[in-house]
């Protein structure tokens, strides 16, 4: 129940509460009430905007002592012995975009599967690192995998692998297969990822600092999908390699004309769960991973 009153008090809403604990929502609300007469106090009562609950000052109180002695209790409980793979019931949940899990997060699946074990499951999310460290702090993520330089000096990290852009048409594009210039590569129409749907990347800012500006075409939300995008058009596109290279049978990939940094792929993890042998288990198997793609 005390774990129940704490996903309330951040939530401040029982149906939201009632999906993060996998309960039914009346179970939640006969919690929430049995919470009330232990603590002789609401805790939480109907918001006056006229959505969702507003903690009371009781529930103010215990907040952040609660979300802690939660936190200090859950290490308290993991013993190095505890966790084996065969007979564990564990979910792992990794924020890692589809280009990182392309490269690493492929071969951390095939390896997890092959030891057949049952109670292992992942979930592979889409990372979102405005909140990541508080949603690590309350175990809602065990693993961020994507650019170092977008890890928050909170979390603890390690260097997984270095990638660099190339420039990748479809196969008997029309204007043939040698390298651009850098008016060529400008005046080409060009996809790029965006969540957000925005027409600028710092592939951009780079070609801002030259006084130039390539023709940005169209975006889309994932990087596998910019291969089928360049398999059925004249556009082209700007990759990391190591992507790029899964496609090399139906892309060309050419050099740029122009510097891009290579950029550095990390994982990063609470401070809290590094002791953690389940945690350890999982970083040993990106690391692998990415031996593997380096190699």
């Amino acid at each position: 129940m005390l774990i129940s009153l704490d996903v309330l008090l951040e939530e401040r809403n029982v149906t939201r509460a009632a999906k993060r604990l996998n309960i039914s929502q009346p179970a939640l609300s006969t919690q929430l009430g049995r919470l009330r007469d232990i603590f002789g106090d609401p805790l939480l009562v109907p918001s006056e905007e006229g959505r969702g609950m507003a903690p009371t000052e009781r529930g103010l109180a215990i907040q952040s002592r609660l979300h802690q002695a939660l936190l200090d209790l859950q290490g308290a409980v993991v013993s190095p012995d505890d966790f084996q793979p065969h007979n564990t019931q564990r979910d792992f949940v990794v924020a890692v975009n589809d280009n990182v899990f392309a490269l690493v997060g492929l071969s951390v699946v095939q390896s997890v599967l092959a030891l057949r074990a049952p109670g292992i499951r992942l979930s592979f999310i889409a990372p979102v690192e405005a909140n990541l460290t508080y949603r690590m702090e309350r175990g809602e993520i065990d693993l961020y995998v994507g650019l170092a330089q977008q890890i928050p000096e909170a979390l603890k990290a390690r260097f997984l692998l270095r990638d660099e852009f190339r420039l990748a048409q479809r196969k008997a594009h029309p204007r043939g297969k040698s390298p651009p210039n850098i008016e060529e590569y400008c005046d080409l129409a060009h996809v790029m990822v965006s969540k957000e749907g925005k027409f600028r990347s710092s592939v951009d800012e780079s070609l801002e600092a030259m006084n130039r500006k390539r023709r940005v075409a169209l975006t889309v939300s994932g990087y596998n999908q910019i291969p089928l995008v360049l398999d059925h058009t004249d556009c082209v596109a700007t990759l990391p390699s190591r992507l790029l290279q899964r496609y090399a049978s139906s892309l060309d990939v050419l050099p740029l004309p122009f510097h891009l940094p290579a950029f550095d792929v990390a994982m990063a993890w609470h401070p809290r769960s590094h002791g953690d042998p389940g945690h350890q288990w999982l970083r040993e198997h990106f690391i692998l991973a990415a031996d593997q793609a380096s190699v």
